[in-house]
């Protein structure tokens, strides 16, 4: 009865709320691990204690807050569907509440460290050199996720508008303007491809990206100029995002830019925006 009613989430997931395979494979996990801990007990006859004590032993186990906050949304989601569809008569997660977490900023490279990786840039000779740079370019220049950058078509490309189409979760489609070096990038990219397929960025094998394969060539090429911890393609979107709000772009349009649901999400790039602020102020102002 479990994996029945798991089953059913995950198509309303996938066919009703168009999710993408990626969040979808994170509420099963979810789901798989609280069912194990409630074994033999139904999911649709848990009680709000037995929930509680699922979350004092992610605890023990020492999960992040954060990690738990995400299982509990997903138990949250999981059991308003469960009541909406007659499943369930009363909702466990009613009286259960988040858990308190510290905020984290956004770490991004500095504009410094970015103009120094483009002022270093080399004429590309061959196919994997002009791809490497347009990966890495892409996901500064659009600030598009990790699966919006491996899924994106070719015929999302419009070198004449200077635009891409990105389909972003929940297949909401957004428009993102690109400049001139990209443009330039992307025409020179295709010239030394000689393998036709459907989407963009391909690897030497002329096969689709996967995800350790950007996430390798990000680390490697933005280590010899950043000196952050984590170097990673989200890193990027956050650089992207940071640099716009810095140069005084509007805080919705960035928003529409990120493909974000709410404004909540964008304001968090706020925070890097004022510690510039203060650093300008220390600096230039007498009396700081």
């Amino acid at each position: 009865m479990n994996r029945e009613l798991v089953i059913f989430f995950l198509d309303h997931l996938s066919i009703e709320r168009r999710l993408s395979s990626h969040t979808i494979t994170s509420y099963s996990t979810d789901l798989e691990q609280f069912s194990a801990f409630i074994a033999p007990t139904e999911l649709s006859q848990v009680q709000a204690l037995t929930i509680r004590k699922w979350l004092i032993s992610l605890s023990d186990d020492s999960l992040q807050n954060r990690s738990i906050n995400r299982k509990l949304a997903t138990l949250r989601t999981f059991y308003k569907y469960l009541l909406r569809t007659g499943k369930i008569a009363e909702n466990p997660m009613t009286s259960i509440r988040m858990v308190k977490t510290t905020k984290k900023i956004p770490q991004f490279v500095r504009e410094s460290e970015m103009e120094n990786l483009v002022n270093n840039r080399k004429i590309a000779m061959n196919f994997s050199e002009a791809r490497d740079e347009l990966i890495l370019f892409l996901l500064y220049g659009t600030g598009i996720r990790l699966a919006e950058l491996i899924s994106l078509q070719n015929n999302q490309v419009n070198l004449a508008a200077k635009t891409i189409r990105v389909i972003g979760k929940r297949n909401k489609e957004r428009m993102i303007p690109i400049p001139g070096l990209l443009v330039d990038l992307i025409a020179t990219y295709r010239s030394f491809c000689t393998v036709e397929h459907a989407h963009l960025l391909l690897t030497d094998k002329g096969e689709p990206l996967y995800p350790m394969f950007v996430q390798r060539l990000v680390k490697k090429n933005l280590g010899e100029y950043s000196q952050l911890e984590k170097l990673s393609p989200h890193v990027l979107r956050h650089t992207y995002a940071t640099h716009l709000l810095n140069k005084g772009a509007d805080l919705n349009a960035i928003k529409e830019l990120l493909g974000h649901a709410n404004l909540a999400a964008t304001q968090v790039y706020t925070h890097n925006s004022m510690e510039k602020m203060k650093a300008i102020y220390l600096q230039a102002h007498p009396k700081a």
